[in-house]
């Protein structure tokens, strides 16, 4: 059996030098082709992948978008279904916060780690089981708590030891890159979701108090309904349901449902006095 191998030797002085260049690059990128060519050029030098899965949004509540980027035949966004990979990118994410944020790799087998699930098949899922190794760092957002998170997938199974610090300084670039593209048809429907989630906000409403429709989801979700019943009940999609819990979580200031419905009951059931005291302070 071939076993592949890839050269370790740290990076020359040459190497470092190039890396203006591939930054500046970054200022050319506007279509999704941009982003391929640089991606598969010179950030490949510094950053060797085979499939990038870029995810944005909250972790924490399991709202998440995506976006894959590869050069290899069918491995796109559209070949990927959300309930698949979500479970993916979201222990990820958890094992990036726990090591404080900070880059680390995983090895398929060695870690006690494996891809199985992202698809059940089709070239996605034949690409993934040839995947030995990844790359994981993210971007934490502490103000809107919408963090990226990016996952290098390469088909050899050891990453170079200057990999970790490369990716700590070009991830804002590989960011900004990425930004100025603009979103696959695939994902329109999930970004309209949000905007008729925020469209049906009443106008005018108080960024501390729960509008009427919050604060019939929270009483549901007092009662344990998960937030798939809870769109059944409503007519609206589960994802619409993400979204309101997400404004719910800031409004409230807290981090997890037990916490909002232990605030929601104090401040919002005995009568309404709570919230009748906010809007009239």
């Amino acid at each position: 059996m071939l076993k592949l191998t890839r050269d370790a030797s740290p990076l020359r002085l040459e190497d470092y030098g190039s890396f203006s260049d591939l930054i500046h690059e970054v200022l050319g990128v506007r279509r999704h082709i941009d982003l391929m060519h640089w991606l598969q050029g010179g950030l490949q030098r510094y950053i060797p992948h085979d499939i990038l899965i870029a995810a944005w949004g909250d972790f924490r509540l399991g709202v998440i978008h995506y976006d894959v980027v590869s050069a290899l035949s069918g491995v796109r966004s559209e070949s990927v279904m959300a309930e698949s990979i979500s479970p993916l990118l979201i222990g990820l994410f958890n094992r990036w916060v726990a090591q404080d944020r900070r880059p680390f790799s995983l090895n398929v087998g060695h870690d006690g780690f494996a891809w199985e699930g992202v698809a059940s098949s089709g070239p996605i899922a034949e690409a993934m089981a040839e995947m030995k190794s990844s790359l994981v760092h993210g971007i934490g957002d502490q103000r809107g708590r919408h963090d990226c998170l990016y996952v290098f997938f390469s088909q050899y199974p050891k990453r170079r030891s200057h990999e970790a610090n490369a990716i700590k300084i070009l991830l804002p670039y590989i960011d900004a890159a990425l930004r100025q593209v603009d979103l696959m048809p695939n994902q329109y429907q999930a970004n309209k979701e949000i905007q008729a989630a925020v469209a049906a906000e009443p106008e005018g409403s108080d960024n501390e108090v729960l509008s009427e429709r919050e604060a019939e989801i929270m009483k549901w979700v007092a009662m344990g309904k998960t937030n798939g019943e809870i769109g059944s009940i409503l007519n609206v999609s589960s994802f619409t349901i993400k979204n309101h819990m997400q404004r719910i979580f800031k409004k409230l200031d807290v981090f997890n449902r037990a916490q909002a419905v232990s605030n929601f009951k104090s401040s919002y059931t005995a009568g309404g006095a709570t919230r009748s005291a906010k809007q009239d302070a």
